[in-house]
């Protein structure tokens, strides 16, 4: 996998885990209600199964852009340092709200 995958697979991960909280927070803010939407809290108990996920491919990701040296041929565009410096930008740009969405379910109580 590369970093991009991996990027994107823990995001995928982070909104599997925050889904039980979310998703009804969201649903509701947006003045769409049901009782199905009780149904979403039956991801309680795989939670911790995507929190795993995440962080699993948060530190791939991480260990393929900074502890890890490109073997590329020059000229490619993963040789160029412009190039690596946007994958970081990018990547702590998805990480930080990402761990701010695995964290919501702890704080999900003081908003409803």
């Amino acid at each position: 996998m590369n970093s991009k995958q991996t990027l994107i697979a823990s995001v995928l991960a982070g909104i599997g885990a925050s889904l039980c909280c979310v998703a009804p927070l969201v649903l509701i803010s947006l003045g769409i209600g049901g009782a199905w939407m009780a149904n979403l809290t039956a991801f309680e108990p795989v939670r911790p199964v995507f929190f795993g996920l995440a962080f699993l491919f948060i530190g791939l990701t991480f260990h393929k852009l900074y502890l890890t040296t490109p073997t590329c041929e020059p000229g490619k565009p993963c040789a160029d340092d412009e190039v690596i410096r946007k994958q970081r930008f990018i990547f702590w740009g998805v990480t930080i709200p990402l761990l701010g969405l695995l964290a919501f379910p702890w704080f999900a109580p003081l908003f409803y």
